[in-house]
């Protein structure tokens, strides 16, 4: 007699529903191994090698931007820094040749506030004959403070636009020629937990939206230039301790689920090349995973509530 011929079959369904539990268990546990090979384990892309040896970054004298060429200065890329203000370029610059003496710096000045066009314009004029091999659209701005929608005015949500969609646009347009020629390179377009870790942005609404587009634009330009040998990616940070993180919702210094620019371009470069979506700071993408557990409607009412406490603060003390 076999050791288990006194149990009753079992119900179709409670079948169905075990091997169905172990399907999900195997998928989460492959996931999750995944992550942290991509994590901690995966070696990062000799970027100067896969791709080319310059790098062009906008946005690159503050925060985000300004670490980013820090940290791809190290992997040895010639840089070009964009941004519309020429002495915080020079000083940048200055701070880049002091720890990297051996790479090449060329400066632009472009206002993406302003007319957006003619300064691409003059950019694809400086830039002719550089093997831009990296892109880092990195440019952004938002509100100046929390506000609803009928309240931003038009001057307000355009510049969002002229930044955040057309600046980013015609960059990457300007710059994907060259790669497609080379059949090579990689654009790193920075989004925004915005529009893709929480289910709504209330009282910053058209930043969430126009952060919205750049996720969709990466995932679109991805699947149109792979066969070229560009690797398109959108890397969605959640807070980084910035001047934007600490207009936008108060913070001021870094720490563990809040790092420093310098720590955040560290994780981020590492990325770059690999996932069509990324977020390369880990405490954020734990973070990530246990908002996705949370129904909408939680998540809604604490967004709502920490742009009503931004947007009290800064009434009282114009008060």
């Amino acid at each position: 007699m076999m050791l288990f011929d006194h149990l009753e079959p079992q119900p179709f369904y409670i079948v169905i529903l075990l091997y169905l539990g172990i399907f999900i268990f195997l998928k989460k546990s492959f996931y999750f191994l995944n992550w942290i090979f991509i994590t901690f384990l995966r070696p990062p892309k000799n970027l100067k090698k896969y791709y080319g040896s310059w790098a062009l970054i906008t946005g690159s004298t503050d925060g985000i931007g300004k670490a980013m060429a820090f940290e791809l200065a190290r992997k040895g890329l010639n840089l070009v820094l964009v941004s519309r203000n020429l002495s915080k370029l020079d000083r940048v610059s200055r701070e880049l040749l002091a720890e990297n003496p051996n790479i090449q710096i060329k400066n632009l000045v472009l206002d993406f506030s302003g007319n957006v066009v003619a300064g691409v314009r003059e950019m694809q004029v400086a830039i002719k004959g550089l093997e831009i091999g990296v892109l880092i659209n990195n440019a952004g701005v938002t509100y100046h403070e929390a506000m609803y929608f009928h309240e931003v005015e038009e001057k307000v949500w355009m510049n969002l636009v002229n930044v955040n969609l057309r600046g980013t646009t015609l960059v990457t347009r300007a710059v994907v020629k060259g790669m497609i020629k080379r059949r090579r390179g990689a654009i790193v377009n920075i989004g925004s937990a915005a529009s893709v870790v929480v289910s709504s942005h209330p009282l910053y609404a058209i930043y969430a939206a126009t952060k919205a587009y750049i996720h969709q634009l990466s995932r679109s330009l991805y699947v149109e230039y792979k066969h070229y040998g560009i690797d398109v990616q959108c890397q969605v940070p959640l807070y980084v301790s910035t001047k934007m993180a600490e207009n936008v919702a108060g913070i001021k210094r870094a720490s563990m689920f809040i790092p420093s620019a310098e720590d955040y371009a560290k994780a981020a470069v590492k990325c770059i090349g690999y996932e069509i979506r990324c977020t390369p700071y880990w405490p954020h993408a734990v973070q990530w995973f246990f908002a996705s557990l949370l129904p909408d409607f939680v998540l809604d009412s604490w967004r709502f509530s920490v742009g009503i406490r931004r947007r009290s603060s800064v009434h009282c003390k114009l008060t």
